[in-house]
């Protein structure tokens, strides 16, 4: 019997945070449990920038965020065990017994308190029921995201994606800077379920066009996908008889929602929401089971990472605290017992852009942001911006009017053929983001020396952050290419 003060369960952002707000809070000894090889969850197969604004004030990668994340866990004193399968949480009075499963066989930890920061998982198309024929060529997002990033996969050459939400309008971007041709993005809802900020950068940038009201009614091809048909919802959300049209493919993604992983959960006797199957919790992330917090998309599908990671911290400092036998006559009043405020969990705009505005990317607020002529007789005319809620958002609106810039993110070959995820050092024309991929495609670590200055001798490790490459950007500058995790070769 292993024993600790808190348990964790998953080294994802909320669980990685947790960690680290139990240690802060005074527990003495932190167990984080990962049943993947590595840290970081979900995030090493984000490779796209967007993360990071509001908890670091930076725009990060999703494998830049994990590796900030775990630093500060490990810092902080708490011990993570990847490779480790939870199997069973079982409350034994004032205490927790968790079984888990790993390679070196079968472990018992007993906790003080336990967080479960469990992530969440996609919907199917059985979760669905589209008709039509099981041919393969029919994905998830997320598993698309993980064969391109991870695993250098291409699923197919001509994609149709259904949903809107952000793990699909991000992939629908980068199948086509990988070459692939998304001929349409096909949503139910009279809106773009996603963030309004990916609606206009990754399918209005690159011309793919989305039908809003219809949906995927069959599926065609016997071993192998060969179409979709497409067709117009009614206010019912009914196909329109007559509406139907085929649209020749050979992969269909699904991006139509997640929903919370809390099959362990639901064992220990954790109240779940029957809609969402998310934990149940009071303000202060405490389950119906004494002793059991929760956190994270395990809870309650979240926008960003930052406020996972925030409220991560949050039920770890409350598990610390119940670990410690202050349970008694929490009241806000105290200050020891922290509570969310769940306005965090879905703040940010959804939906189509406003009509002839810029969607600022630069902070998570999103603005829609207007230029507008001032009435005042000048040649040539001046104008000013609105809807910005910051000068930032004045300076983005110019610039994407003058020379619209983008962070490229992609990934480059390593030695044995790994991926290793990279990203430029600054923001480049939008205009070479698929040249530049291309470029990207050929080149391989292993076959070109580092660069002295930032690595030293090409046989040494490359650190997240250091340069790999250069790229040309179109005003004729060298752009410096960057790892955005370790590498050791």
């Amino acid at each position: 019997m292993i024993r600790c003060d808190v348990l964790v369960i998953g080294a994802g952002p909320g669980g990685l945070a947790a960690a680290k707000g139990a240690r802060e809070a005074g527990a003495e000894r932190v167990i984080v449990l990962e049943r993947d090889k590595c840290a970081g969850g979900i995030l090493n197969q984000c490779i796209h920038d967007g993360f990071g604004l509001i908890r670091y004030r930076k725009r990060l990668t999703g494998p830049e965020y994990a590796a900030r994340a775990l630093t500060e866990a490990l810092e902080s004193g708490a011990e993570i065990i990847c490779s480790c399968q939870v199997t069973d949480i079982a409350p034994a009075g004032p205490q927790v017994i968790v079984t888990a499963v790993s390679s070196n066989g079968l472990k018992k930890f007993c906790a003080g308190s336990v967080v479960m920061a469990l992530g969440c998982r996609e919907r199917t198309r059985g979760a669905i029921s589209i008709p039509g024929s099981r041919p393969a060529g029919v994905f998830t997002a997320g598993v698309i995201q993980n064969f391109v990033n991870l695993k250098n996969i291409m699923p197919g050459r001509r994609v149709v994606i259904l949903g809107s939400g952000d793990v699909g309008m991000i992939m629908a971007r980068r199948l086509t800077l990988e070459g692939a041709s998304v001929a349409a993005v096909v949503e139910v809802l009279p809106e773009p379920a996603g963030l309004a900020r990916n609606v206009s950068q990754c399918l209005y940038d690159f011309g793919i066009p989305i039908m809003c009201s219809h949906t995927v009614s069959r599926i065609i091809g016997k071993k192998k996908l060969e179409a979709v048909e497409i067709s117009q919802l009614d206010q019912d959300m009914k196909p329109v008889p007559g509406t139907q049209q085929i649209i020749e493919c050979d992969a269909l993604v699904l991006s139509v929602g997640l929903i919370p992983e809390n099959e362990i959960a639901a064992g220990a006797g954790v109240g779940l929401d029957a809609r969402t199957n998310g934990a149940l919790t009071d303000p202060h992330l405490r389950t119906n089971v004494p002793g059991i917090f929760s956190c994270g998309n395990s809870r309650r599908i979240m926008d960003l990472a930052d406020f996972v990671s925030e409220q991560g911290e949050m039920a770890g400092h409350n598990a610390a605290l119940y670990a410690a036998g202050e349970s008694a006559g929490w009241n806000n009043d105290t200050g020891k017992m922290l509570s969310w405020d769940e306005a965090r969990s879905t703040s940010l705009k959804k939906g189509f852009p406003e009509p002839d505005t810029v969607t600022c990317s630069i902070c998570p607020n999103g603005c829609q942001v207007k230029r507008v002529i001032d009435d005042d007789g000048s040649d040539p005319p001046s104008y000013h911006y609105e809807g910005n809620l910051c000068m930032r958002g004045a300076g983005f609106a110019e610039q994407e009017r003058k020379r619209p810039k983008r962070m490229l993110t992609t990934t480059v070959k390593g030695p044995d053929g790994q991926l290793i995820p990279v990203r430029t050092k600054q923001a480049v024309a939008k205009e070479i983001l698929a040249d530049a991929v291309a470029q990207l495609r050929e080149f391989r670590l292993d076959a070109e020396p580092a660069d002295p200055v930032d690595h030293g001798a090409a046989a040494e490790p490359v650190r997240c952050g250091g340069i790999l490459t250069y790229i040309n950007d179109s005003d004729g500058s060298r752009v410096p290419v960057i790892a955005t995790r370790d590498i050791a070769r």
